[in-house]
């Protein structure tokens, strides 16, 4: 029998995936680019998180935000440097796929040399991050279960109302469906691709400091879970906000709740097999559903399904 510890933290785990994947698609969605710097961006919320809290003290929910706005400049800065010059000059998906991976091993490179940093001039030890002795319980579990689920509803909601009751979210819509229209209308797509980045970079840095109280941590953790963020936004649907969510926490609980069941089944030795779940989900979503969970048409199975229960 699992524990309900056990479950609680694979919820916070679930969580932080679909935070991670909303940003994934997010930024797919204005771009088309497959923005494998996102790993970075997460360890780089990993460690704000961390150093904050190891240097000035508190609570880690205490410095948050810091890490959503300072991914989120990050985000920027990328976007300014090298996606939006190259699609500028017209580069393809492809390019712009695998200028990400160049950007995402210049960014783990600077972490790894702000780990050094952190542990020469502060004595920290910075390559084996451990925040959740920071955590506070909630009748016996981990109170980052709940505040991760307020910060996903909060998010969510928020970005709902951003982009469907503001102007400039039905600019970024409007951009998403049709950016030769769009730009005729007087939207400017620059701005709206400059943000997509930052609200794609920002989610990652809030994921990546909500997973340093779930997860232990290393300057290679979002390269470890760069397949579970992936296989979360395409499970999800690339064209989805929301079904990128609800993708995350289906590929979060049945990838950490999973290998717990199979290593009681099996033994411990399955648990290094853990990113083969992802994988398969994200491998079998390709072959049959390539739309994910955002291209099934919810309303006509919910009346097919009230038809069918009224018919009996």
């Amino acid at each position: 029998m699992i524990p309900p510890i056990a479950v609680a933290k694979a919820v916070a785990y679930a969580d932080s995936l679909a935070l991670m994947a909303a940003g994934i698609t997010l930024i797919y969605m204005c771009t088309k680019t497959f923005n494998f710097a996102h790993a970075s961006f997460v360890t780089w919320g990993f460690y704000i998180a961390f150093t904050l809290t190891s240097l000035y003290g508190g609570s880690p929910y205490y410095y948050l935000p810091v890490a959503f706005i300072f991914v989120g400049l990050l985000g920027v800065a990328v976007y300014v440097l090298v996606i939006g010059p190259l699609m500028r000059r017209g580069a393809s998906p492809i390019t712009l796929m695998m200028s990400t991976l160049g950007v995402d091993l210049v960014l783990l490179s600077f972490i790894q040399m702000f780990t050094d940093y952190l542990t020469r001039v502060f004595k920290l030890y910075a390559r084996k991050i451990v925040l959740e002795v920071y955590d506070f319980d909630v009748f016996g579990l981990p109170g980052v279960t709940f505040i991760s689920l307020v910060v996903v509803v909060f998010i969510i909601s928020a970005l709902h109302i951003f982009l469907v009751r503001t102007k400039f979210g039905t600019a970024m819509r409007a951009t998403i469906e049709n950016p030769n229209l769009a730009s005729i209308l007087g939207i400017n797509p620059d701005v709206v691709y400059l943000t997509s980045w930052f609200l794609g970079g920002g989610l990652a840095g809030l994921a990546g400091a909500i997973a340093s109280i779930t997860i232990t941590g290393d300057p290679t953790v979002g390269s470890r879970i760069v397949v579970s963020m992936f296989a979360s936004s395409i499970v999800g649907g690339l064209y989805s906000i929301y079904g990128s969510v609800l993708g995350g926490l289906l590929i979060g609980l049945t990838e950490y709740l999973g290998i717990m069941v199979l290593a009681i089944q099996l033994g411990g030795w399955v648990a290094v097999y853990r990113p083969v779940i992802p994988l398969i989900a994200l491998a079998t979503t390709l072959l049959v559903y390539p739309k994910g969970l955002g291209g099934i048409n919810w309303s006509r199975i919910t009346v097919r399904f009230k038809s069918l229960v009224g018919g009996s």
